[in-house]
């Protein structure tokens, strides 16, 4: 007979995991494993818009181009 496994809320996940990390790592390194994942801030979609304003799509495929030539 199969058990079926009831899942886990996202909040028993997060303890589940935290408690993992904390025994696999200790304190100190998991504080700095989580550090690595900062989310950090700001709408990217929104300044990548400003920062290719007015620019077509040839003009940054050109860009483009001559930065691979140069890493070449």
């Amino acid at each position: 007979m199969k058990t079926k496994l009831k899942p886990r809320t996202i909040g028993e996940v997060r303890r589940e995991g935290f408690a993992a990390l904390r025994e696999r790592l200790g304190i100190a390194d998991m504080a700095r494993f989580l550090q690595l994942f900062d989310s950090g801030s700001g709408d990217y979609t929104k300044e990548r818009y400003a920062w290719l304003e007015g620019e077509t799509v040839d003009e940054i495929a050109e860009r483009i181009q001559r930065r691979e030539g140069q890493n070449g």
